[in-house]
C-alpha cells in the first residue's frame, strides 16, 4: 500500500460528467456537505448514468449492482448551494464487477474537491449470484474505461 496521499485530478480525467444538486439537508453542523453524502453522490452519478444508456433496469432487469468496495478523498469543501458535477470513468472490468472511479466537482473548479470509487459486483436479481455482466452493460461500461 503507497503512503502517498491522493491528489485532486483535472475534468479531463473523466469520460463522462453528470449534474448533482446540493440540498439544504446535505450541510452538516460544520457547514459544509457530510462526508456520508460523496457516497451517495457516487452511487447516484454512476447508476444514473448507466441507466440512461440504456444499460440497467432497476425495476426489471435479470441484473443487479452491488456495492462491495467504496473509497473517498477529500480536497477541498462543498457546501449548499453549490453546485457539483460528478465525472465518471471505470478503471477495471471483470467478468462480473466493475470499479468505477468518481470524481466531484465544486462549481465550475478545474480540479476535483473530492475523488474515489465504488466496486459493482452484478448478481443475479433472484438468487443474490454473480453473473457475467450483460452486453448492455459491457458496452457502456468499456466506453467509460479510464
Amino acid at each position: 500500500m503507497s503512503n502517498t496521499r491522493p491528489s485532486p485530478e483535472p475534468r479531463s480525467a473523466y469520460r463522462a460528467f453528470i449534474p448533482i444538486t446540493t440540498r439544504w439537508m446535505d450541510n452538516d453542523v460544520y457547514g459544509h456537505v457530510n462526508n456520508v453524502v460523496y457516497y451517495s453522490w457516487f452511487d447516484t452519478a454512476v447508476n444514473g448514468y448507466v441507466i440512461a444508456q440504456g444499460a440497467l433496469d432497476i425495476h426489471a432487469g435479470a441484473s443487479i449492482g452491488l456495492v462491495v468496495e467504496t473509497q473517498c478523498h477529500y480536497f477541498s469543501p462543498i457546501a449548499f448551494p453549490q453546485k457539483v458535477t460528478a465525472g465518471i470513468r471505470v478503471a477495471h472490468i471483470g467478468t462480473s464487477s466493475v470499479r468505477y472511479e468518481v470524481g466531484l466537482f465544486a462549481d465550475d473548479e478545474p480540479m476535483t474537491a473530492a475523488k474515489g470509487h465504488f466496486v459493482h459486483v452484478y448478481v443475479d436479481r433472484a438468487h443474490r449470484r454473480p453473473m457475467p455482466l450483460p452486453p448492455a452493460l459491457l458496452q457502456t461500461v468499456q466506453a467509460l474505461r479510464a
